[in-house]
């Protein structure tokens, strides 16, 4: 009998990580856990940094555990969270750890750089891309005005799951749907822009070739074959940004939906063919991000599951022991729509306390406070689900077929409460599903590298093979459209 082959898919977020082995047999694919393991964001100086080091590391220990169980790997592939990258030296060293984008050097630095370097206007003409203080444009500007050494002396910038390629293949790319998150990149000729690069003191050259997803890296260095007792296994540019590789995996029947990735990030949008590029996106501030087989994926980041999981750090053990149901069950049982906030507000993005800011809002705003952990977990899910539908219906006017049907996909499609209220809030037709929107997407990649689908609706066919979708349909409509209106006097107003 022949062995069963394998894909191992690291997929790394940004507050933790893991390694998954699958398979696909019979037109159906599966997936096993390897290891899995913490994303620290380390705070040093001033400054917060990721330990690139210690996810190299941590790759290692699960491609040594796959070795030690006799498992025959076809391929490797990575993605991660967008817009953070690794400066490599002339000698061919890192120079430093990765500045996470949280950092708080980047909240000046994307006002400063359109104010005197190239107008909003400009850079978004080039790019598609929506303005987040954190984008890499601005990280390198950043950078660059501060006279950091590692920017000064770097002869490459490979983004973050270029950056582990080449450590586990010693060979530089630029993998496209990574790139596009950087703000650099020109949607229409797939390329950083030259102009760009230049107004912060780089040039294309300080960047690997551009590749596009399903593409082979490398193999395996001699080094890392001896650590990991592993042959010569190839690494594929997947969808490198976690939310490419996610929404390659939405189990669409056909193009006319829309997705949300729902995590740390909410990311709502369309795939598109080409990019979607007007002054009405540029006001709205949507983005035109990379998807494979020379797609689009247009959408809006929303602070999603960050307010959440930020808040739970902050309550006491006895609420943090509290299963997420258990807790998210507690929050359906106070008054709904008693205090909301914008999600997306500038208070959210990196606090020193989560808690603290939700109250805040609430007092500027002339809303009750909430205050215990139920009535606080209820004003952060009936705030994203009222942001959902401002985004939906925003969304809805740039797409070209009507959308009817939204597919929730990640880890934040198993929160039964805020599925509903997302159907409820939106009017659409809720499919949950896959959780492992992003590990199956990496691994459905590097099958179609070799060669086991055709393409992307070879994909999502067996996807949807695979999977059972948990379906929500609208409720309670004219509640809804009420706090609606109570939502938009509260965000306009602020």
């Amino acid at each position: 009998m022949e062995q069963q082959t394998y894909f191992f898919a690291v997929d790394l977020g940004a507050t933790s990580g893991r390694t998954i082995v699958g398979t696909i047999n019979e037109g159906k694919f599966s997936l096993e856990e390897v290891t899995r393991f913490p994303n620290n964001l380390i705070e040093q100086g001033g400054h917060y940094y990721w330990d690139i080091y210690a996810l190299y590391f941590e790759i290692i220990r699960g491609l040594k555990e796959v070795a030690q169980r006799g498992l025959k790997i076809t391929s490797i592939g990575i993605d991660t969270w967008g817009v953070d990258f690794v400066m490599i030296g002339d000698d061919g060293a890192i120079l430093r750890n990765p500045r996470a984008y949280r950092d708080p050097i980047t909240f000046d630095a994307m006002d400063d750089y359109l104010k005197h370097v190239v107008s909003r206007k400009e850079v978004y003409d080039v790019t598609g891309i929506q303005f987040l203080n954190f984008n890499s444009i601005f990280q390198l500007y950043a950078m660059k005005r501060e006279g950091n050494s590692a920017f000064r002396n770097a002869s490459k910038i490979l983004f973050v799951p270029d950056a582990l390629s080449w450590m586990l293949t010693g060979n530089e790319v630029c993998e496209y749907t990574i790139a596009s998150t950087s703000q650099l990149l020109d949607p229409r000729t797939k390329q950083l822009d030259e102009r760009l690069l230049a107004s912060i003191g780089l040039t294309r050259s300080k960047f690997g070739r551009m590749v596009q997803p399903g593409t082979v890296i490398g193999v395996l260095t001699d080094e890392v074959q001896r650590l990991t007792g592993l042959g010569p296994v190839p690494v594929i540019a997947v969808a490198g940004h976690d939310t490419g590789s996610a929404v390659a995996a939405v189990p669409a029947k056909d193009e006319q939906f829309a997705y949300l990735s729902s995590g740390t990030w909410s990311l709502m949008g369309i795939e598109t063919k080409d990019a979607i590029i007007s002054d009405l996106s540029y006001e709205r501030n949507f983005t035109n991000e990379g998807g494979i087989e020379g797609t689009t994926r247009f959408l809006k980041n929303i602070c999603g599951m960050w307010l959440y999981e930020r808040c739970r750090l902050e309550w006491p053990e006895e609420v943090r022991k509290l299963s997420h149901p258990e807790l998210q069950g507690q929050a359906m049982t106070v008054e709904p729509f008693r205090s909301l906030i914008n999600p997306d507000d500038q208070l959210f993005a990196a606090p020193a306390s989560m808690i603290g800011a939700i109250q805040q809002y609430c007092r500027q705003t002339n809303q009750p406070v909430p205050e215990t952990p139920a009535e606080i977990c209820r004003c952060i899910f009936d705030s994203l689900a009222l942001r959902y539908r401002q985004v939906f219906q925003w969304m809805q006017e740039f797409a070209p077929f009507k959308l009817e049907t939204l597919h929730i996909i990640g880890g934040g499609s198993l929160n039964k409460y805020l599925n509903q209220f997302t159907a409820n809030a939106t009017g659409a037709t809720v499919l949950a599903g896959p959780q492992e929107g992003t590990a199956i997407g990496n691994i459905m990649l590097q099958a179609k590298a070799a060669g086991l689908v055709s393409d992307i609706w070879g994909m999502r066919g067996i996807i949807a093979n695979s999977i059972d979708l948990v379906r929500y349909e609208p409720q309670d409509k004219a509640m809804w459209d009420a706090a609606y209106d109570k939502y938009l006097s509260i965000v306009n107003k602020k």
